[in-house]
């Protein structure tokens, strides 16, 4: 599909390599590549069509092979001319989300259904699912389920994406474990949510995991740190720092993998700052038309239209 051998114009080193990982349509083709520092270009690698299948997921499993990608790079091809789709399209399976893990958050949802709750939320995290078909890329509608919701609330999150696997990870360890990371919006049926009296039905409906706009590396972006922002049709909404959260990253890790292997490309959301539609007096829940955009620092932006 490449030259095997890129043009000295367009080699990238192995370092230069591992920043921000992106899968795209080109001529309709799904492909894996590096995105320029300038975000203008990205540079395909040479994939097998099984692998590219996957998208990022195939990098992230070559582990420490990844140096050997250097070389198998493609020249680079203008931004404008390819679509962006979710890094991780075909999750291996459903994503690790975590409930009220900001102190604000959990703080604005005392006042709402969930005041009958009577669990700690700052003693244990809580941990739901959400599907892998209702990932969808950074740009791609989201879906209102007519008939089925009228509570749609969106929620900007920090999203883990591990890239070495275990079980019973340590805290101390848990940051040597992560590939890097990326955006997601945990789209949610409110109403759903409460009806089933747990949260992965309403979490779950088809195009609720806008996804994006690419992953980037851990050794570019330290997660733990860094700005979370949300709009509704240009109105700021949602506005935190992901040293606030109750649980911070290497928690998340330790906990989700008590017990339970974690695998390469798993994916754990980190939770949503205040501001949901839900938290507001009364509350605002999406409709037909609005535009949810999500911004992190040094991680990019990704923007959904509800339809």
């Amino acid at each position: 599909m490449w030259a095997s051998k890129p043009h000295d114009n367009y080699f990238l080193t192995a370092r230069e390599l591992i920043l921000r990982i992106a899968t795209f349509q080109l001529n309709g083709q799904r492909q894996v590549g590096v995105v320029a520092e300038d975000g203008l270009t990205v540079s395909p690698l040479n994939l097998d069509p099984g692998q590219a299948r996957t998208g990022v997921q195939a990098v992230i499993e070559l582990g420490a092979d990844l140096g050997q990608l250097a070389g198998r790079l493609g020249p680079p091809v203008l931004m404008r001319d390819v679509k962006l789709e979710a890094p991780l399209p075909l999750p291996r399976r459903n994503l690790f989300c975590v409930g009220r893990n900001y102190h604000a958050h959990a703080k604005e949802l005392s006042a709402s259904v969930f005041k009958d709750n009577t669990t700690n939320p700052e003693a244990w995290p809580i941990i739901f699912t959400k599907v892998p078909e209702c990932v969808v890329g950074p740009t791609d509608d989201v879906v209102l389920p007519t008939g089925v919701s009228e509570q749609i609330d969106y929620e900007s999150e920090l999203a883990i994406v591990i890239g070495t696997g275990g079980r019973n990870i340590a805290r101390a360890d848990a940051l040597k474990h992560v590939f890097g990371y990326t955006i997601i919006n945990d789209v949610t049926a409110r109403d759903v949510q409460m009806r089933h009296q747990q949260w992965d039905l309403g979490k779950s409906f088809d195009t609720f995991c806008p996804m994006g706009p690419w992953i980037v590396t851990a050794d570019e972006l330290d997660g733990t740190n860094t700005r979370v922002r949300g709009w509704v049709n240009g109105e700021l909404r949602q506005d935190a720092q992901t040293s606030d959260l109750i649980f911070d990253i290497p928690t998340l890790i330790e906990t989700c993998s008590r017990g339970i292997t974690l695998y390469p490309g798993d994916v754990i959301a980190t939770g949503t700052p205040a501001g949901v539609g839900m938290g507001m007096k009364p509350p605002r829940y999406l409709k037909a038309g609005d535009v949810v955009r999500i911004e992190i620092d040094g991680l990019g932006v990704i923007e959904n239209r509800f339809v």
